[in-house]
């Protein structure tokens, strides 16, 4: 029962995010919107313990999400074939250029973490 309360949370903090996003013609999507507002509910254990519940059945059954971003590929083999090439290329490169910008945050922080200790 508490994971069906966590996910009424989300569902009802992504519904309130897009309600914003378009009340209020915010450049961001309604889902990001959703995602900043459940940033700060996790702050009460109201949302906290349900939502917390409800990642762990989700993360439990994360392979069946899969299943239909597989399902698309085999039935777009054509496309695959025409854009395979420079969808791995795009791929690639937007997973090297997030990896070089984590790593330099992180450098960042843990620069800014020794200075504050000295």
């Amino acid at each position: 029962m508490t994971g069906l309360r966590g996910l009424a949370w989300l569902l009802l903090l992504q519904s309130l995010g897009e309600l914003l996003s378009r009340a209020l013609s915010l450049p961001f999507p309604g889902p990001v919107v959703g995602m900043i507002l459940l940033l700060l509910a996790l702050n009460w254990p109201l949302v906290r313990e349900p939502v917390a519940a409800c990642a762990d059945f989700l993360l439990a059954h994360l392979s069946l999400l899969f299943v239909p971003v597989g399902v698309g590929v085999m039935t777009h083999l054509s496309l695959l074939g025409e854009y395979g090439g420079r969808l791995l290329l795009v791929i690639g490169l937007s997973t090297l250029i997030g990896l070089v910008v984590t790593a330099l945050t992180l450098n960042f922080l843990w620069r800014k973490g020794d200075a504050k200790v000295r």
